[in-house]
């Protein structure tokens, strides 16, 4: 948490307690949100960030405690578990390299949502 008295983006007095919390004044965080989906789309193809926000939707991204924007991702069958980053992922695709994977697309995403 937190906990700022001003908003990070533009200076303003934070009243709300949500906003408080999370830095940003609501017309603030609209424009970060905004400016983050641009650099999302901007940087991945929309079938990728599809089949990340899927993800981001069925829960299967879990941040680790204590790690910034470090995550658990959880294979398709559920059978695996991969650690991400928006820089990294040790899945097979994230091993090989050829392709940014689903995983560190979501992490990304949720990276910039923060």
């Amino acid at each position: 948490m937190n906990d700022h008295s001003n908003c990070l983006r533009c200076g303003r007095v934070l009243r709300n307690a949500k906003s408080i919390a999370a830095g940003y004044g609501p017309t603030c965080t609209r424009k970060v949100r905004a400016a983050a989906k641009a650099e999302i789309i901007a940087t991945y193809k929309p079938h990728q960030i599809e089949k990340a926000e899927e993800l981001i939707e069925q829960g299967a991204l879990v941040p680790l405690r204590g790690r910034r924007h470090i995550f658990l991702a959880i294979s398709s069958d559920g059978t695996e578990t991969y650690r991400t980053h928006r820089a990294a992922c040790n899945c097979k695709a994230g091993l090989k390299g050829h392709h940014v994977c689903k995983h560190r697309i979501a992490a990304h995403i949720l990276s910039l949502a923060a």
